[in-house]
């Protein structure tokens, strides 16, 4: 199916190692015709890491999609009644947004948009990216995954040898699941071999 002329909200969580797997879906999502409203996390916003700073991945996500960032839970909230969304993503999707998400926590920007969305019954794409997924985290990956309306990007283990809890989203899947989460569908299979995946 074609996303043109759809309006879909991107969330981006602080896996900053993740961005650069991440934007190229964004750029492909706007040359397909999709309206994207960013939306980030506060730690988005706030941290300097080895990646870059808060700042430039603020101004590479507005000039990737053209649109101002969507920075705080008052800014998000309107997602749901007044502007409603066909699809919302998260990605890259950490393990402790995951935790609060999965236990109806609403703390941040990316969260509110998430609950607004999923008020509307409408989708929401989940890219993961916690070292804690088969560990504490497991039990929260599992409660979204049962729920409705939530789908994944396939993901798998993407260092099983030195990082054996770890998974990851293969973000290049994210369009195709997106356009499947839209049907109501999630895109399969799920569960990938990613650390073969990329060999």
């Amino acid at each position: 199916m074609s996303l043109k002329g759809k309006r879909i909200g991107f969330g981006l969580t602080g896996s900053h190692c993740t961005y650069d797997a991440v934007f190229p879906q964004i750029e492909k999502l706007v040359e397909e015709g999709v309206e994207v409203l960013p939306v980030v996390s506060h730690t988005v916003q706030s941290t300097t890491t080895r990646f870059g700073e808060g700042a430039e991945w603020i101004k590479k996500i507005e000039e990737a999609t053209g649109n101002k960032v969507i920075d705080s839970i008052v800014k998000a909230e309107p997602l749901g009644p007044k502007i409603p969304l066909d699809c919302m993503i998260i990605a890259p999707l950490t393990g402790n947004t995951m935790s609060k998400f999965a236990n109806a926590m609403t703390d941040s920007p990316v969260l509110m948009a998430a609950k607004a969305t999923l008020r509307n019954q409408k989708p929401v794409v989940l890219g993961i990216s916690t070292n804690d997924a088969l560990g504490l985290n497991g039990a929260n990956l599992m409660r979204l995954m049962a729920t409705k309306n939530i789908y994944f990007i396939p993901f798998g283990q993407d260092a099983p040898d030195k990082k054996p809890n770890s998974m990851v989203a293969q973000m290049t899947l994210l369009q195709a699941t997106v356009e499947a989460a839209i049907e109501n569908k999630q895109y399969q299979p799920v569960i990938i071999e990613k650390y073969k995946y990329e060999q």
